[in-house]
């Protein structure tokens, strides 16, 4: 494990990295993170991992026991450790970088590790599965565009629940109203009910000059409830 960094260390390496807007670009900069990551999230005071598994937690009814849980852009597996906390214990998981899927793998808390590019490639699980998915922290400008909810939506059992995350800083305003749009729309047309909406003004630690000491961020918990769109 590598040396903790300290705060003015990490915010220029994430600062660096929102820059970069290739996707190999963004592969290689959380390839090389993977080591230092859940140190460095640490010092960002990053609570999402926490707040969307409690959230989801929360809500649960299911068997803990057999529920099967599948974690979108699991990272190193933050989310998934406090799950199993929380009693779950049947957890998929995929990413889009190598790096990260082998510091997950070393937790031994997953059944299965994929990797996946997470808007250019299509996510292959299968459909009407899961019992619960999660998608922690990628759901932001720069990463997986707003669409990919419509497949988290499509590899959950009906009665099962989606939990999404994202940030409510000054660069993600955007993206957050057109997340929300999305959702709407979806919940009109009825494939979906609004469990959750969880607003919290600390999520992290801000980075960027034009945000206030930290960034605020949203937790939204959805229980699917159909088949077909």
């Amino acid at each position: 494990m590598a040396n903790r960094r300290s705060f003015s260390e990490v915010k220029e390496s994430v600062l660096a990295a929102h820059k970069d807007v290739d996707p190999e670009g963004k592969v290689k900069f959380y390839d090389s993170w993977a080591d230092n990551y859940e140190q460095d999230v640490e010092t960002l005071e990053y609570r999402a991992p926490y707040l969307a598994a409690e959230t989801l937690s929360s809500a649960f009814q299911g068997n803990r026991d057999l529920a099967v849980v599948l974690d979108v852009a699991c990272g190193t597996g933050l989310v998934v450790s406090w799950l199993n906390k929380m009693g779950f214990r049947n957890f998929h998981g995929i990413d889009g970088s190598e790096g990260m899927l082998e510091m997950a793998k070393t937790k031994g808390l997953y059944q299965n590790l994929k990797y996946c590019m997470l808007g250019t490639e299509t996510l292959s699980s299968p459909i009407s599965f899961y019992d619960a998915v999660l998608i922690v922290g990628a759901l932001s400008v720069g990463q997986v565009p707003v669409k990919v909810i419509w497949e988290l939506w499509q590899v959950t059992k009906p009665g099962g629940y989606i939990c999404m995350t994202t940030r409510a800083n000054n660069s993600n305003i955007q993206y957050k109203d057109q997340l929300e749009s999305l959702q709407r729309s979806m919940e009109e047309k009825g494939m979906w009910e609004k469990i959750a909406v969880r607003e919290v003004e600390k999520w992290e630690r801000a980075v960027s000059e034009n945000d206030c000491v930290y960034i605020s961020g949203v937790v939204y918990l959805y229980r699917k409830t159909c088949v077909e769109s």
